[in-house]
C-alpha cells in the first residue's frame, strides 16, 4: 500500500479503545498473541466530542500491557464489540476469536448445526437441524429441479458452551485452508469489516490459512486478479467505508462464460471456499455457482453475505443487511438539515430522491427518522395503480392544504424505484428494454415504440426521455439512480400549481421547487457502529460455515435488535430464500419463471408502515421535523437501531424453536399408555391444525406472507 493511500486513510480512520474490562477478560496469556495482529496499525487519540477516535502518527490504542497483558498496539475491535462481546468472548469463540483463560473446549451452534471448538480453533463438531424448503409452496418443485444438489439443505445453528448436545460429533482437524472473497454488489458501508472478520477467524484458527481478495470485483474473479489479505494490507481499512480495498465492477456471475470463468479460477487457485459479498442479485448468482460447483465436482464451497444498502435482502432468515443502518442514518441527517432550511426560508419545496432500488425501505426508514412532510412510497403507488398524474395531484393537494395554513414550504421524499412502480412508466420501460435486447440503436428506439408508448414518451420532458433510454442494469432493471424522477414531479407540480393559481383555486405564494438526489453521499460513508459489528460477525461466521464443509449457504445473524451479546449466529441455505416470479420482457414474450432471491418490498400490512400511516397527517400539516444528527460511535445514540429493525417482529427462528418445543411437549405426553381422552383430544387438535396448514401451504393460497 502506498504512503499516499495510508495518509488518506489516516484522515478518516476511526478506532475504539478496548478498555480495562477486555484486558481483564482476555488475561495475560493472550497478550502476546493479540500483539501479533497489530503490525502496521497506527495508534491514535480519541475525539470525545463525537465519539470517533482517529488514528494518528503517535500514541496507542487499548489498555497498557501492565493492566492486563495486552500490548498497547493491538488491532482495534469494531465499535460496540468491546462491551457486547465480553460475554461472547467466554462463550462464543466463533465471533470473538478469543477465549478467557481456563477454557479448553466449547460448543458453538448455528441453528441446528453444532460445533465443538478447541481453544486453538482447529477442531469442530457438527449436528444438523431440519431440512429447509422455500416460503412459496408453488415454487418448491421448480427450485428443487433447478438446484437438485443444494435445495433442501438443513439450517445451521451455533449454541453457547453451556448447551447440552448429546448428538454433536467431532469434526477432525483439517489442513490449511485457502479462501477467496469478492465484492459483487454495489459498495455498501461495512463491506470491509466482512473481510476483516473473515481474516481474523481464518488466521486465528490456523496461521497457515490464506485469504485471497479478488481485485476488481467479479471481473477480477474471472481474470484471477488476486491480492493476499494480510495484517498490513487490512490495517487501514478496518471500520472504513467504500470497497476500495479490492474494488468492484459488474454485479453478476450469470452467463455460462462467467460461471465457467469463476469455476476455472477456483480450481486453478485451489480454493476451499469462495465468499461472495452482495445483495439479492449477487446471492442468487452465488446459489447458482454453488450448484454448478457440485455438478462439476469442484471442492470449492460458496458462501453468501447479505451486504446491500437497499435493505431489500430480507426474508425469514435475514433481518437486515449490512449498510442499511449507515445509509439511513447519513441520509436522515441530510434530510433533516434540508427540513430546517425549508422551515427557515419558508419559500421552497424540496423534492429529495433516495437510493434503494425498486423497494422503498430506505425512504421509509428515513421518513421515520426525519419526519418530512410527505413520502411517496413505490409500494403504495403500485398497489393503487396510481399514474404520474395521480401522484402529481396528491402533491398539489398537499401543497394547497399547507398554503391554507400559511405554510409555503415543505420536504417530499421519493424513492428512486418510484419510476418502476408507476404503471404507464413501467410499461414504457419494458418496451424500451425489449427494443434494447433486440439490438435497436438508442437513437432509433422512439420510432419503434407502440403508439401509446410513443405518445407518452413524447409527452415527457427531454431529460427524462434521455434517461429512460439508458441501457438497463445487469439485472435487467432500469438505471434508477440516473432517472431524475424528482425533477419530473417538480416540473409537473409546478405546472399544475401555476394553473390553479391562474384560475384562482390556489391562493398561496408562487411554488418554488429545489431537487436533490441523496445516494452516493451516503454509500461511501463510514459504517455505523451497528454495521461495523454486524459485518465483522458475519465475516467470522463465513469461516465456520466453510470449515464445516457447507456449500450454498448465507451467513446470518438474528435477534439483531438486541445487544450484541444476545445475537444468534447462523447459516441458511440460499435456496431456502428463493422463489419464482413469472414475468415477461417485451411485446409478445412468453411469461417464464426463474428461481432467484427477489428483493423484499415494504409490507403494507407491517408494523413499520402502520406507524408511518398513523403519523402521515401530522407530518403533512405540522412541521414536526426531527434531526437525529450524524451517526454516533460512542455515548448516547450509538447503540440505537433503525425503526425498521426495532419495530418489526422478525423472530422467525424463535418461532421455529417455540413450535419445536410444543411438538416435543406433545410427544412427551402422548405415549403408549396415555388415556383415551388425551389421545382423542390430541388427534382432534392435530387433524384441525393439519387441515389448516395444508390449505395455507397449497399453491393456490393467496394470503401467504413470507415473514
Amino acid at each position: 500500500m502506498s504512503g499516499e493511500q495510508k495518509m488518506r486513510r489516516v484522515a478518516g480512520g476511526n478506532s475504539y479503545r478496548l478498555g480495562q474490562s477486555l484486558s481483564e477478560c482476555l488475561g495475560k496469556r493472550y497478550g502476546r498473541r493479540l500483539g501479533r495482529y497489530s503490525k502496521g496499525l497506527r495508534g491514535g487519540g480519541t475525539n470525545k466530542g463525537n465519539g470517533v477516535g482517529f488514528w494518528g502518527s503517535q500514541g496507542a490504542v487499548g489498555g497498557p500491557e501492565e493492566a492486563g497483558g495486552i500490548p498497547a498496539r493491538i488491532a482495534p475491535l469494531p465499535p460496540g464489540i468491546e462491551s457486547g462481546l465480553i460475554l461472547l468472548l467466554r462463550h462464543c469463540y466463533a465471533i470473538s476469536g478469543f477465549l478467557a483463560s481456563g477454557v479448553d473446549w466449547m460448543l458453538v451452534t448455528f441453528f441446528g448445526l453444532k460445533f465443538y471448538f478447541k481453544t486453538d480453533g482447529t477442531t469442530v463438531g457438527i449436528e444438523f437441524g431440519n431440512a429447509t424448503t422455500c416460503a412459496d409452496p408453488s415454487s418448491a418443485h421448480v427450485i428443487g429441479q433447478a438446484f437438485p444438489h443444494t435445495f433442501g439443505q438443513p439450517l445451521a445453528h451455533f449454541l453457547t458452551a453451556t448447551a447440552k448436545v448429546p448428538n454433536a460429533q467431532i469434526i477432525p482437524e483439517h489442513p490449511p485452508m485457502r479462501v477467496g472473497i469478492v465484492f459483487c454488489g454495489r459498495q455498501s458501508p461495512g463491506g470491509h469489516n466482512v473481510v476483516w472478520g473473515l481474516y481474523s477467524a481464518i488466521k486465528l484458527h490456523n496461521r497457515d490459512n490464506t485469504l485471497l481478495g479478488f481485485v476488481g470485483g467479479t471481473e477480477g474473479l474471472f481474470a484471477q486478479r488476486t491480492l493476499e489479505i494480510t495484517d498490513e494490507v487490512l490495517s487501514s481499512y478496518k471500520n472504513q467505508g467504500g470497497y476500495d480495498l479490492l474494488g468492484r465492477t459488474v454485479d453478476q456471475i450469470r452467463t455460462t462464460e462467467q460461471v465457467n470463468a469463476a469455476l476455472t479460477t477456483c480450481q486453478d487457485l485451489k480454493l476451499d471456499g469462495l465468499v461472495i459479498i452482495g445483495g439479492v442479485t449477487s446471492n442468487s448468482d452465488a446459489a447458482q455457482l454453488a450448484e454448478t460447483f457440485v455438478e462439476a465436482k469442484c471442492p470449492t464451497k460458496v458462501v453468501g453475505v447479505p451486504v446491500t444498502l437497499n435493505g431489500d435482502l430480507k426474508n425469514q432468515f435475514v433481518e437486515t443487511d449490512v449498510g442499511f443502518d449507515t445509509v439511513c442514518r447519513v441520509n436522515s441527517q441530510l434530510i433533516s438539515n434540508v427540513c430546517i432550511d425549508a422551515l427557515s426560508a419558508e419559500k421552497y419545496y424540496y423534492f429529495i430522491r433516495l437510493m434503494g432500488r425498486k423497494a422503498s425501505h430506505v425512504a421509509l426508514e428515513c421518513a421515520l427518522q426525519s419526519h418530512p412532510n410527505m413520502l411517496i412510497l413505490g409500494e403504495e403507488v403500485a398497489l393503487s395503480k396510481l399514474t404520474i398524474f395521480d401522484i402529481t395531484k396528491q402533491i398539489c393537494d398537499a401543497v394547497q392544504a399547507r398554503a391554507e395554513k400559511e405554510k409555503n414550504h415543505g420536504v417530499i421524499l421519493i424513492p428512486e424505484g418510484l419510476v418502476e412502480s408507476i404503471p404507464e412508466l413501467y410499461a414504457l420501460l419494458q418496451e424500451i428494454h425489449g427494443l434494447h435486447s433486440q439490438g435497436i440503436l438508442i437513437e432509433k428506439i422512439s420510432s419503434h415504440l407502440s403508439p401509446w408508448a410513443s405518445a407518452l414518451f413524447e409527452f415527457l420532458p427531454p431529460f427524462i426521455r434521455r434517461q429512460l433510454l439508458l441501457h438497463p442494469e445487469s439485472d435487467d432493471s432500469a438505471q434508477l439512480s440516473q432517472i431524475e424522477t424528482e425533477k419530473l414531479l417538480a416540473q409537473l407540480v409546478e405546472a399544475e400549481m401555476n394553473r390553479r393559481k391562474k384560475e384562482g383555486i390556489y391562493k398561496g405564494k408562487k411554488f418554488n421547487a429545489i431537487c436533490h438526489f441523496f445516494g452516493y453521499q451516503a454509500r461511501g460513508s463510514l459504517p455505523s457502529k451497528f454495521d461495523c459489528d454486524y459485518a465483522y460477525v458475519l465475516g467470522h461466521i463465513c469461516y465456520h460455515i466453510l470449515s464445516a464443509g457447507l456449500n450454498g449457504y448465507m451467513a446470518t445473524v438474528t435477534n439483531l435488535k438486541h445487544p450484541v451479546n444476545k445475537w444468534c449466529c447462523g447459516a441458511a441455505p440460499l435456496t431456502a430464500m428463493m422463489n419464482v416470479k413469472r414475468h415477461s420482457r417485451g411485446s409478445g414474450a412468453i411469461p417464464i419463471g426463474k428461481p432467484a432471491i427477489h428483493p423484499a418490498t415494504i409490507d403494507l400490512k407491517g408494523k413499520v408502515y402502520e406507524l408511518l400511516r398513523q403519523k402521515a397527517s401530522s407530518f403533512l400539516l405540522d412541521d414536526l421535523y426531527r434531526n437525529p444528527g450524524p451517526p454516533q460511535f460512542e455515548g448516547p445514540g450509538a447503540d440505537d437501531k433503525t425503526f425498521t429493525l426495532s419495530i418489526e417482529d422478525q423472530d422467525y427462528m424463535g418461532r421455529i424453536k417455540k413450535l419445536q418445543d410444543y411438538l416435543d411437549t406433545v410427544k412427551s405426553i402422548i405415549k403408549p399408555g396415555c388415556s383415551q381422552d388425551v389421545l382423542k383430544a390430541a388427534l382432534s387438535a392435530m387433524a384441525s391444525v393439519t387441515q389448516v396448514l395444508t390449505v395455507m401451504s397449497s399453491p393456490s393460497f393467496g394470503g401467504h406472507q413470507p415473514l
